[in-house]
């Protein structure tokens, strides 16, 4: 894989964060539906599990194709040598439209000036180039409406461009109700217009991790797992999602004990003060290395295998915990995310704390916590997958 240029950053800090590639193969396999090729979503770092090391791990897997929501996330994983499609899920902003065609990257589109600059960049290069249309169907966040898809598949077609694809995005597939139903029912009208019409798209695209589980219909030609790659669901119960595994495990050291006397306050504040005599130990991580600042005197961690309460207010660098009279020393591993014996803490379980979502707790963890990969590194190989500007499927 492609590294960065210069001498290796020294890596001091206590804190770490481990990401197991075996878990996220697993996960690909489990979301691969017979028969229909895998988008591995590696946006936002993976979802903060580091976009190289995932990428080529879910390739190595069987996916057949890589998903980003920016330009620039696109260019990375090409310039680190991945040659698989990748789909840019986000319109591209003014002025990277012909980086990301010379890129061969898969481009969505879903506004005039989008398409008309996209058009533009395909003639100075003087290569034909492919748009993947993007459809509201209910989550009205961006999309064509359903009504003017065919329009707006016309005037793709006069401006020079390919209809490779078209998409949706589920707005609640983790919910077992009408509305992700309506929203299939709405793209497989717009499909029939589109047919109808005479547009041939190659592929069609709705499913995300949830959908994958729960709505085989909306498998169609291509599906789109994300967060469920990493073994984090927001629905728990679905079938299937009892098979997927954690990859993702964050653990940090006590950096020091201090007896405190009863009802003495911790931290800034003094918000939380301990009932009896009891020992506090300062861990070393805060809400600059992405532990969410909500978890003041809410969270919990795992301390030689038993779960202790966050005490007091989390500070930027460091926190405390409450262990009471257990024998706890500097040096001592916290695991903050994952197990440790017996017992885990999941982040699912971190998220509800913080009142989120898993998804905002894994890309909250920030570029100062360092990434160490365990498991079966990926093969050279998966930097050969297709030829660019050849492959679509």
């Amino acid at each position: 894989m492609a590294k960065p240029d210069g001498p290796a950053e020294p890596r001091w800090h206590r804190t770490v964060v481990s990401v197991d590639r075996d878990a996220i193969g697993h996960n690909v396999r489990q979301l691969s539906p017979p028969g229909v090729p895998v988008m591995a979503m590696v946006k936002g770092d993976a979802y903060g599990h580091g976009a190289i090391e995932a990428a080529a791990t879910a390739v190595a897997a069987g996916a057949r194709w890589l998903g980003v929501a920016l330009v620039q996330e696109g260019l990375r994983l090409r310039q680190a040598g991945f040659a698989v499609p990748i789909f840019v899920s986000t319109e591209l902003p003014a002025g990277s439209e012909v980086d990301a065609v010379r890129a061969d990257l898969r481009i969505s589109v879903h506004t005039d000036d989008g398409l008309l600059r996209l058009a533009d960049a395909a003639r100075a290069l003087d290569r034909p180039v492919g748009a993947h249309l993007a459809v509201d169907t209910g989550l009205a966040r961006a999309g064509v409406a359903g009504h003017d898809a065919v329009g707006f598949a016309g005037r793709l077609a006069r401006a020079g461009l390919r209809l490779d694809g078209v998409w949706t995005h589920l707005a609640k597939s983790e919910d077992i109700d009408s509305f992700t139903a309506r929203q299939l029912d709405r793209f497989d009208e717009v499909l029939a217009g589109l047919h109808a019409g005479g547009h041939r798209p190659v592929l069609r695209h709705a499913a995300n991790t949830a959908a994958v589980l729960a709505w085989p219909r909306s498998h169609l030609d291509l599906v789109r797992p994300g967060i469920g790659l990493f073994g984090a669901i927001l629905n728990a119960g679905l079938s299937g999602a009892d098979a997927l595994r954690p990859a993702l495990t964050w653990r940090s050291r006590v950096v020091q004990t201090s007896r405190l006397r009863a009802g003495q306050g911790v931290s800034y504040g003094l918000t939380y003060r301990v009932a009896g005599p009891a020992t506090v130990a300062t861990v070393a991580v805060g809400f600059a290395d992405g532990y969410p600042r909500q978890l003041s005197n809410r969270g919990e961690v795992l301390i030689r295998g038993r779960r202790y309460p966050v005490a007091g207010v989390i500070a930027m660098d460091q926190l405390t915990v409450d262990v009471g009279d257990d024998p706890v020393a500097p040096g001592d591993e916290v695991v903050l995310i994952g197990r440790q014996g017996e017992q885990s803490i999941t982040v699912a379980e971190v998220a509800d704390w913080a009142g989120t979502i898993p998804d905002e707790v894994f890309c909250g963890i920030s570029a100062r916590v360092p990434r160490d990969y365990v498991g079966s590194p990926p093969p050279a190989e998966v930097f050969k997958t297709h030829q660019l500007g050849v492959s679509r499927s």
